[in-house]
């Protein structure tokens, strides 16, 4: 096994990892939000336990997986520029896959400061809020893979 297959293993394990998480974190907030509506004795229980998985959630797998994700995909990134060259990260299907990058990262934010506001008492968002917006980072996730495993380009 070379470098680049120990990279590309251990990248897709963090991604697969960061993916989980950023899946199950905005249904545990939808699960708080729906709470709300709840008498207070079985809200207040319910509530104190979602919000204890969701700081566990970003703090023991989110956190640390997007880490690894973006360490290890710098590294494949460092491989690649001595294989290939530079002009690499010029090509349309590693634009997207980039820019997917930043939009999780972008999104793994949104969610960190979303669980603060929450913990607080003060979110302004629904349950159905979450449902909808669960999604985003497997749509991503699609355009990112398929950008990967196709360099796809223009010519």
């Amino acid at each position: 096994m070379n470098a680049y297959d120990t990279a590309r293993g251990l990248h897709i394990l963090a991604v697969i990892a960061w993916m989980a998480g950023l899946l199950f974190l905005p249904r545990l907030y939808a699960y708080d939000a729906e709470q709300n509506a709840k008498p207070e004795p079985l809200r207040g229980e319910m509530q104190a336990l979602l919000r204890q998985w969701q700081t566990r959630l970003l703090r023991i797998i989110l956190n640390p997986a997007m880490i690894l994700a973006w360490g290890f995909g710098l590294w494949l990134i460092h491989l690649d520029v001595a294989a290939r060259g530079v002009g690499f990260l010029a090509e349309p299907w590693m634009i997207a896959k980039l820019t997917g990058v930043v939009l999780l990262s972008g999104w793994h934010g949104f969610l960190a400061a979303q669980r603060r506001k929450i913990a607080a008492g003060a979110s302004k968002y629904s349950g159905k809020f979450w449902r909808m917006t669960n999604e985003i980072p497997f749509l991503l996730a699609i355009v990112m893979v398929l950008s990967v495993t196709t360099e796809w380009t223009f010519r």
